[in-house]
Formats: C-alpha cells, sequence, structure tokens
C-alpha cells in the first residue's frame, strides 16, 4: 500500500480541453483527504437509518479512520514482514475463523460492511477480476466489497458471451491483454484453486480464430498481422489457396486471405471461469453484496485549486447507497471506487453528475447497453475438430459447440439496424436473413443446418471508439473506470483486473501500460479505434 503511496506522488494527470490545459496532481492529495472522508462525510450512515431492525445484516461499529490506519501498518507489515515474519496467517487459524462467521442470504456475512477500501461496482468477470487480483496482492491489507446486481449473473454480459479469446487485434495493448488473459486461463487450475474444492475447471478449447478478408480488406488484414508477430502472437497468415488445402470444407470465394492464430486463442467456459474468479476472491476475503448501487455521495477537494479558475473542480467519492432486492437501502463508505458494471457504466457515471453541465464534467462515460444475438444451430455434416472460430469479412462469426454437430454463430448489427434493449428478446429474423446465408456461402454444409436455441445479451458497447476506457476519472480522484469493452471484456478481465490493481496499490501500470485507454482521449477527441477488427 505505501508502494501505492508513494507510486502517486509522481502521477501527474494532464487533461486537455480545447481551450485549456489543466494539471491534476492527483494522488498527492487524494490519499490524506480519502481518510479524512472517512470520518467527516456529509450524510452520517446511523444505524438507525440505514441499518433498520429488520435487516440481516448489521452495523460495524469500529472507528473507520482507526480501521484505516490500521490496514495501512497491517499492509506494510505483510510486504516487508516483521522480526522476519511474515503477516500471512496461518492456514488453519484462517479456516477456522472463517466458519466462525455468521452467513446471511447469499453467503453475504451477518455483519453489513459499512465501509471498506475498495468498492467494486459490478461483479462480472471484470469486476471480479479486479477484486481477485486485489486481494491475491494485498493480502489482507484491503478490504475488498463487490457490488452485484444480478446475483444469479442469468443477465450478465459474461455468462450470455461465445467465450472467445484471440491475440487477433491491430492495438498493441489488446493484443498484450489477451495474450495475458490467455495465460491466465492455462494456469487458472492452480490460480483460481480453493481449498477443498476440485480445481476450477474453464474447458478451454485451442482450435484458434480464422479472420478473413476480401481484396479491399486483406492489406488491413496483413498490417494486423505485422504488429500482432512484433508483440508475440502466435499467428500465421494464408493465401486464399493455402486456406482451401487446410480447410476443404471453406469456399473461398471472395477471400483474398485469412490469417489463423495457431497458439493461445480459442474459446471457453464463460460460466465457469466467472464463477471460478468469484469464488476465489470470495476465498481471499472479498465481500459480494447483492444490490444495485444507487446512489453516490462526494466532496470538493478545495486544497486542489486549478490554474484556469482559481477554483477548485475535482470532487473525492465517498459514499455508495445500495439498494437491495427487498427495496431496502442500506450505504457502504468506501477509499477507492472502481466502476466495473460493465453496460451499465454510464448509468453509473451519471450518478454522479458525469455527464452533465459543462467542462469535463459534461463528458459522460461513452457506454451503453446494445443487445447481440447468439444463435445456435444444428449441423451434423458441418466443419469437425479442425474448425476454428471464424470471422467472415462481412463480421458473421461461427464456432463449434463440442462434438454433436452443434455450431454457435451471429452477427453485429449495423449502426441504423441496433435492436431495443428493454429485454432480451431474440430476433429469429435477423438470422434468416443476415446470419444464415453469410455463413452457408461460407460453409454449403451448413445450407442444411437446423436452429436448435437462441439467446441474446448486452455489450457493454463503448460508442466513442469501441475499446475499453481504463483508469481514472479526471474529475473523481478516487474512481477507476474499467468498462466498455464492446465484446472483448471476457478475454480481457484478467489483464484489466491487474492493470487496475496496479494503479491502486503502485500508482502506475507495471505489466502493461495502457494509458493510451485512459479517460482523457475521450476529453481530447482523440479515438483508439481497432482496425478491420469485430
Amino acid at each position: 500500500m505505501f508502494a501505492f503511496t508513494r507510486g502517486a506522488n509522481r502521477l501527474v494527470r494532464e487533461c486537455r480541453t480545447r481551450e485549456k490545459l489543466f494539471y491534476l496532481r492527483s494522488w498527492r492529495y487524494v490519499w490524506p483527504e480519502t481518510r479524512k472522508c472517512l470520518s467527516t462525510s456529509g450524510t452520517k450512515l446511523s444505524d438507525s437509518k440505514d441499518n433498520p431492525g429488520d435487516s440481516p445484516y448489521r452495523s460495524h461499529d469500529d472507528n473507520p479512520v482507526r480501521r484505516t490506519f490500521n490496514i495501512l501498518s497491517d499492509d506494510l507489515k505483510g510486504y516487508f514482514g516483521v522480526n522476519g515474519k511474515s503477516r500471512i496467517s496461518d492456514p488453519e487459524e484462517s479456516k477456522n475463523t472463517e466458519e466462525k462467521k455468521p452467513q446471511g442470504p447469499n453467503g453475504a456475512e451477518k455483519i453489513w460492511p459499512s465501509f471498506c477500501d475498495v468498492l467494486v461496482i459490478g461483479g462480472g468477470a471484470v469486476g471480479s477480476s479486479v477484486a481477485y487480483h486485489i486481494k491475491e496482492r494485498a493480502l489482507k491489507g484491503l478490504n475488498v466489497v463487490v457490488v452485484e446486481e444480478d446475483s444469479t449473473y442469468k443477465r450478465a454480459s459474461t455468462v450470455l458471451s461465445v467465450g472467445g479469446i484471440r491475440q487477433q487485434f491491430s492495438v498493441p495493448e489488446n493484443i498484450q491483454l489477451s495474450l495475458y488473459g490467455m495465460d491466465f486461463l492455462r494456469r487458472s487450475p492452480e490460480l483460481l484453486a480453493v481449498e477443498g474444492m476440485d480445481p476450477p475447471d474453464v474447458q478451454f478449447n485451442p482450435s484458434g480464430y480464422l479472420t478473413l478478408a476480401s481484396e479491399a480488406g486483406v492489406e488491413q488484414l496483413r498490417e494486423n498481422f505485422q504488429i500482432q508477430i512484433e508483440m508475440g502472437a502466435k499467428v500465421d497468415f494464408m493465401s486464399a489457396q493455402q486456406l482451401k488445402r487446410r480447410f476443404p470444407w471453406l469456399n473461398t470465394d471472395g477471400v483474398e486471405a485469412g490469417v489463423i492464430g495457431l497458439e493461445n486463442e480459442g474459446w471457453f467456459d464463460p460460466w465457469n471461469f466467472l464463477f471460478s474468479l468469484r469464488r476465489k476472491a470470495v476465498s481471499l476475503g472479498t465481500e459480494y453484496v447483492n444490490g444495485k448501487v444507487t446512489g453516490l455521495e462526494y466532496h470538493s477537494l478545495d486544497d486542489m485549486i486549478t490554474e484556469v479558475t482559481g477554483e477548485s473542480v475535482l470532487k473525492n467519492l465517498n459514499s455508495a447507497e445500495i439498494t437491495l432486492p427487498d427495496g431496502g437501502k442500506r450505504n457502504i463508505r468506501f477509499s477507492i471506487c472502481v466502476v466495473a458494471a460493465g453496460a451499465w457504466s454510464g448509468e453509473v457515471g451519471r450518478l454522479v453528475g458525469i455527464g452533465d453541465g459543462a467542462g469535463i464534467i459534461g463528458v459522460p462515460i461513452p457506454v451503453e447497453p446494445r443487445k447481440r444475438y447468439v444463435y445456435c444451430v444444428h449441423a451434423p455434416d458441418g466443419p469437425g475438430l479442425d474448425s476454428p472460430l471464424l470471422i467472415d469479412p462481412n463480421g458473421t462469426y461461427f464456432r463449434r459447440e463440442g462434438l454433436g454437430g452443434l455450431y454457435l454463430c451471429g452477427q453485429s448489427p449495423t449502426e441504423e439496424h441496433e435492436p431495443a434493449i428493454d429485454n432480451l428478446d431474440v430476433d429469429h429474423e435477423f438470422f434468416e436473413s443476415n446470419v444464415w446465408p453469410t455463413i452457408a456461402n461460407r460453409v454449403p454444409s451448413f445450407e442444411k443446418l437446423k436452429l436448435q436455441s437462441s439467446w441474446a445479451g448486452y455489450y457493454d458497447y463503448n460508442t466513442f471508439d469501441q475499446n475499453g476506457i481504463i483508469g481514472l476519472h479526471p474529475i473523481f480522484t478516487n474512481m477507476f473506470i474499467a468498462t466498455g469493452f464492446s465484446g472483448h471484456g471476457i478475454q480481457q478481465a484478467a489483464g484489466v483486473g491487474r492493470a487496475v490493481m496496479e494503479s491502486i496499490l503502485h500508482g502506475e501500470y507495471q505489466s502493461i501500460n495502457l494509458e493510451r485507454f485512459g479517460f482523457e482521449r475521450v476529453l481530447t477527441n482523440e479515438p483508439l479505434y481497432e482496425q478491420n477488427i469485430v
């Protein structure tokens, strides 16, 4: 934690607008202010109001300021040891302690977590990865609470995805994130193991991706391939003739070339991955709260004066209102907030006025839900075990699902044909008119397929440039953002979780430099587009 403080003093955020230049020396002042806000927040979180007697939870009586300093002290001991001994407790002692904790609904402790060090909004793959990486590195030094509205994950983007992971991007940072993600998946039986339980099995299928390009897109495909090779990706560039020889079932009409992943690509079971991440995070001490964040409280940092206005524009979040499934409301105070609410992250930002008013605060988190369909079809004569996840030049994809002649397929609609998001109903006409004709043209045996089932899920769609937004918000100086991955979140979750952990504990990225993914690019209107990538 002290490494974070030292590194934070070096962190200078430079946010450019059209007319003015602000220098935000964020964390030099935020950490003392954050400690202060724990005891002087604008709304008193009294037991009578925030923790009524009929709730299964009760308040914690410790003083949050004393506790914060105790945590910092413990954390220092944990990293450097005291008298040559590690702060990590005996496993049997930890086990006995955990067994004594009273349990409430959904496995939550009966003691309501009225304050924490890090509050993560969103318990999907990205939010759970953030929690896991923080707890795995900080041990007991930081108290992490994750708020997730959909505790069953029925509507979660993670579990409704097709679970693909690839290296085939044009932005180097995305390639690096997926390479780490693949390494994380490979080591997941070890990394996500929990004592007394079966090791996780994410059911990874290493069949790779095959990205096809027409004559119009072949040069961009070649440029992407060169970037991928330079970043250490294991991919191969193949002409149409080479593709036909390797995949006799493939119709290469209109195809000039393709790139196929040789290693570190394929697909896995999103539900098993998410469940294993969450289970491990909980075993490390993370608390999950079933509820929705419906309010955020903040105060201004009066000692932060800008050069332009002579007044403070910076703010510090200090408390979240949580609405529980039964309609009751509770509050959690915190030092740091991580917005990993996926498709609803823009909505979280609006709780504190992000997107309202003028200047920087008037720029919204440009993330909104977009509905995408996944269709499961049966084609007994379709491609066999050598079938990769194939992406047609028009963006339609398919991949094998198991060994019984089943395939998953889909296509992103054009901007003018975006479906409504008020429900998760599936448009089967879209399959008949768009998806089926494309895959039947590419694989003739798909002409006789039968639609077996279908579902829809939400993308956390970044309307600005369809790439993730990661890092501190320039106004709310203890709000980290990790959202907007536009369909790539499941494969980048591990890398994003590690990156957020590094930013919080060390004040800077140490593994992959993701500064280009910061919110600043939205302010300066400098989009970071992927080229020829779905």
